[in-house]
């Protein structure tokens, strides 16, 4: 048995010295490869760091396009010959959920999961380029993408946030003001071609000049609202503009409105000219005979803010809304700022013009 032990010893006494020897870095792990060779069979014996990081804390792109999500990794000292490495991305979204895997690579071998399967792959431009390729982003893209570099026992990684650029717009049902549990709120929000707008998104807006003083629900279940005109009804004349916040309230028991977040269109928004004026069911049947569908509220509040569309006549949208898009304030086109103007939830009966959206694969 003595004799089994004492090479044991030997190098566990070899690798104490050795590390006395070498200069301390709390902040990163040194992996000492011993035993796994150069590829012929020699033992060799190395200290190295691995490296990771990405040159952009943040990129903004738009749904339906791609993005590049940066990440490198290096070694120091630097490698005589590449070493086969785990890439993992990995992604917390906007609203505060989850961690989830995007994708898995070993060497030029990739898979990629959930919604992000077929939708992304590693650049792989250069020795140690990581970075994230992805394509048709989606409106629930946006979060936070991590991407993780492990080699044997070292696991470096670096973060990226993905921000879609678009519109946030408030949104209330048919039924009247303060009726939507989260839940409902997220459905109403995707029936109308958009998402729950995170709270990055609302401040951008704001900044923009988004005032209004209903709350509505964020992505990440908090209610909040943005003014940028102090009034009574809206927290008093006293506080200074800004997001106004009721916190994190009870998914299921509280009721608000919803703030929604739409981004560029994959068609195109325009108002029918038809010779007549439509109810509610005979304007969806105009939009189909014209090889399109009644628009949404997603849909017309991004042509208006993206495309710059400018209509001073009001029409149906497809959850029974009577509304019209103004970039160029007018005389007998409402308020003298730009924006959607709302006619509420009018009779379906009521005879009216009608907005369509034909989709860019007709």
């Amino acid at each position: 048995m003595f004799h089994y032990l004492q090479p044991l010893l030997g190098v566990q006494l070899f690798l104490s010295c050795w590390a006395q020897a070498v200069p301390g870095d709390p902040n990163h792990f040194f992996y000492h490869d011993l035993l796994s060779g150069n590829g012929n069979g020699e033992i060799y014996f190395n200290g190295v760091k691995l490296f990771v990081e990405s040159t952009q804390r943040s990129v903004f792109a738009v749904r339906g396009g791609n993005a590049t999500l940066s990440c490198r990794y290096w070694y120091e000292p630097e490698l005589t010959s590449p070493r086969q490495v785990r890439v993992k991305w990995s992604w917390v979204p906007a609203g505060e959920g989850q961690e989830v895997d995007v994708l898995v690579a070993i060497g030029t071998r990739s898979r990629s999961f959930g919604d992000f399967r077929g939708r992304v792959r590693l650049r792989q431009d250069f020795p140690g380029d990581a970075a994230l390729v992805m394509t048709e982003l989606q409106l629930n893209d946006t979060g936070r993408y991590r991407c993780e570099v492990v080699d044997g026992l070292e696991d470096k990684s670096s973060s990226v946030d993905l921000e879609l650029r678009g519109v946030v717009f408030p949104y209330q049902p048919p039924h009247g003001r303060y009726h939507l549990s989260f839940l409902e709120a997220q459905q109403a929000c995707e029936e109308q071609d958009s998402t729950l707008a995170t709270f990055e998104q609302l401040f951008h807006s704001w900044k923009e000049g988004l005032n209004w003083c209903n709350a509505g629900w964020l992505a990440d279940g908090t209610v909040q609202y943005p003014i940028t005109q102090p009034r009574v009804p809206c927290g008093g004349h006293d506080l200074a503009p800004g997001i106004r916040s009721y916190g994190r309230r009870h998914r299921h028991l509280h009721h608000y409105d919803a703030f929604c977040f739409s981004s560029s269109l994959q068609g195109e928004v325009y108002y029918l000219q038809h010779p007549l004026k439509l109810n509610l069911t005979e304007a969806q049947e105009a939009c189909q005979e014209d090889g399109a569908v009644i628009a949404k509220v997603g849909q017309l509040y991004a042509a208006w803010k993206l495309t710059g569309l400018d209509r001073c006549d009001a029409g149906w949208l497809a959850d029974g809304s009577l509304r019209y898009p103004i970039t160029k304030p007018r005389t007998n086109c409402g308020p003298s700022e730009p924006g959607v103007r709302s006619f509420g939830f009018p009779p379906p009966q009521h005879k009216h013009g009608v907005y369509c959206f034909r989709s860019a694969d007709v």
